[in-house]
Parts: C-alpha cells; structure tokens; sequence
C-alpha cells in the first residue's frame, strides 16, 4: 500500500482516543490517534491498564501454587502459558514428565489454539463489518470449551497442566467425542472460507492494508502468526521441537501474499485458518499414538536451585517463561516474554498514512490480548 506522508501541522490535525474502553480493542487498551481527517498521521498505543504484577505474586508463591495465576496470562490462550511454567519449573526442579502427561499436554494446547484462533479471525470479521461468521466460530469453540470442561472442570483458565503432568486423565468416551468434533470442524472450514476467507468485501478491506515485510517483521520482534504471515518460515514446535512435537507431522502456514502483498491484513488472516486446520490434525495424530500410563509424576519437593527457561509455541507466537530458584519453595524471580507486547511496536510505524477504520484491521489482525501485554 501507498503510504501518504503529511507534515505537521498543528492547526489541521485532530487528536483522538481509541479506548482505553473500545468494541474494537477487546480489552482496556487505549490508542491515541493523530488524525487529519480519515487519514491518520500515525496510531500511539498506551499500555498498562491491565497490570497485575504476576512476576511479583510469583515470588511469594509456591511453584505449583502458581499455576492458576499463569492462566492469567494469556486467558483465551492459557493452555500454552501453563505448558511454558510446567517446562520451565521441570527443566529447573529435575522433573520427568510421563509420556501419557505430555500427549495430553499437546492434545489439549492445540485444542486450546484452535479456540483461541477462532476468537481471533471471528472478531476481526466482526470488527470490520461481517457479523455472521463469529457465531459460527463462537459455535465450535463452545464445542472445545466443552470438551476442555470434562477433561479439566474450566472453560478458560484451566489449570490442568501441572509440574510434572497433567490434573487429570482423559475421561470416558472423551476421545470419541473429540473425533466427533474434529470431523466436524474439518468439515465446516471451507464453509467459512467461502463465506468469508474468500468474500470479495472482506478481501478489499484487508488485502494490501498495513503489510509488514519479513525485515518489519524481524526487526519489531513479531512472533507466532504475524512473524510467519511475513514469509518467515519458522516455528518453535518443527524447529526447535519441545515435549513431543519432534513425532508429529504438521505443516507450517507462511504468508504468501496470495490477494496482495505479503504480511497484509488479509495474510494475517488467513494464516490463522490454516493453523486451525493443522492444529485439528495434531490432535488427530496425538489421539490415535496416544500412549498408556500415568499422567503425574511421583511427587517432590519443590526447592530448587538455579535457573531455568523454557518457550513454547503459543497461540499468539512464541511465550519465553524465565525462573530464577534460590532454595526456597517460591521461585526468586519469573519472567514472561510474550507476543503481543511485541506486537505493539509495530502499530505506530505500520498506522501512519492509513485510514482510520483501517488501524481496526490492523489491531485485530495483530491479535493483540491486552492482559498478555501488562501481566
């Protein structure tokens, strides 16, 4: 896209707030605009409205303990957060994971990314103007919200991965019913993509807004779906395999700017749908190799010395956990990297000379969770 340059002028330009409480923002995050006209000289974010200090908590809890806070920090993607605390207490503590307990893990992260990916392209639809395909999505990912609930008893902050396994095994008839739902989901996708993956509209209000290119990409620190509908061809479950992705045959989705450039809204898109398609595929293959055995294993004391760190490959890119132990039964220091605080970096350069109505496909192309941004 041509970007329009203007220079300043005070006198024609129009200061505007986008949140922090905006439809479009889906969380308390604010925006300032500097506007002239419809055409906008350039988008501010302000984060910080969301902070909970939950590096801080962590230091006055137990390592297991935490666990339900780590759901808080990212809580439509919870299932990786956990995934990442897990392995990185593990790696710190010494402790072995059954091999029943990280098939489970990678069923229900994946079934978590499918949900979470719904929520994403259903709202972004949504959000510019296409109100009929969120309650499909919003349809399925009821259906994985109920699958989650009998494996776990929650339908958003789970806690079900614990250090050293998962809470619970799978109950009766819960594989069949999973497959159920897999066949049809598989089978809905192209419905929604000819409904509005392909829709003539939606492809010109996304098709060639906002591109970042791979070096925009790189050098902003986008990760996940954004890095790889750039052309960034990379992924930390196939390149640097963790728990048991290294026995999964998947494919990766790049961009590859098939109705306009590369690293464009309408990528960022459809780039999420096709991880959809291959996330059903991984729970396919982790049903059917799915081992016997325990799901926990044999309890310890937690009072650990050293440092640890683990990432994993979340729905909104890659989540890095760092843990600092001392000792004591609560960790010395956590720290969480997450995708969408870096995601924010590029909304100011990528803003500037596009039109208002424009910044909403970008933010929500971005899939920006606000409380992943503050923690």
């Amino acid at each position: 896209m041509t970007q329009l340059i203007f220079s300043y002028d005070k006198g024609d330009e129009v200061v505007l707030n986008m949140g922090p409480h905006h439809p479009s923002t889906h969380g308390v995050l604010r925006f300032i605009l500097y506007t002239d006209g419809e055409i906008m000289r350039r988008a501010v974010p302000e984060v910080g409205y969301l902070h909970r200090a939950i590096e801080k908590i962590a230091e006055g809890v137990p390592y297991a303990n935490l666990m339900p806070y780590v759901d808080r920090v990212d809580y439509v993607s919870a299932m990786t957060a956990e995934h990442c605390w897990a392995m990185a207490v593990e790696k710190l503590a010494d402790v072995e994971v059954p091999e029943r307990a990280e098939y489970l893990r990678v069923i229900a992260s994946e079934l978590n990314r499918i949900s979470s990916h719904a929520i994403c392209v259903g709202v972004m639809a949504m959000d510019i103007g296409a109100i009929t395909p969120f309650p499909y999505l919003l349809r399925d990912r009821e259906e994985i919200n109920d699958l989650l609930e009998e494996l776990c008893g929650q339908r958003l902050t789970y806690n079900y991965i614990r250090v050293g396994g998962v809470s619970h095994n799978l109950p009766k008839g819960w594989i069949g019913r999973c497959v159920e739902f897999l066949d049809r989901f598989e089978r809905m996708m192209p419905e929604f993509d000819r409904l509005i993956t392909g829709n003539e509209i939606f492809v010109n209000r996304c098709a060639n807004i906002c591109p970042i290119s791979a070096e925009e990409a790189i050098a902003h620190g986008l990760v996940g779906p954004n890095l790889r509908a750039s052309g960034v061809d990379f992924d930390l479950r196939r390149d640097l395999p963790y728990s048991i992705y290294d026995r999964l045959d998947f494919d990766v989705a790049v961009g590859t700017g098939a109705m306009g450039t590369v690293g464009d809204c309408w990528d960022r898109f459809w780039l999420r749908c096709e991880e959809m398609r291959q996330s059903a595929q991984i729970v396919r293959e982790c049903l059917k190799q799915l081992p016997r055995g325990e799901v926990f294993a044999k309890p310890k004391k937690l009072r650990p010395k050293g440092e640890a760190w683990a990432r994993v490959e979340s729905a909104r890119g890659d989540m890095f956990c760092y843990v600092v132990g001392d000792g004591k039964p609560e960790p010395d220091r956590v720290h969480f990297r997450t995708g969408s605080y870096n995601a924010m970096q590029v909304v100011e350069p990528k803003s500037r000379g596009v039109m208002v109505a424009d910044l909403v496909a970008l933010i929500a192309s971005l899939d920006v969770i606000a409380p992943e941004i503050d923690r």
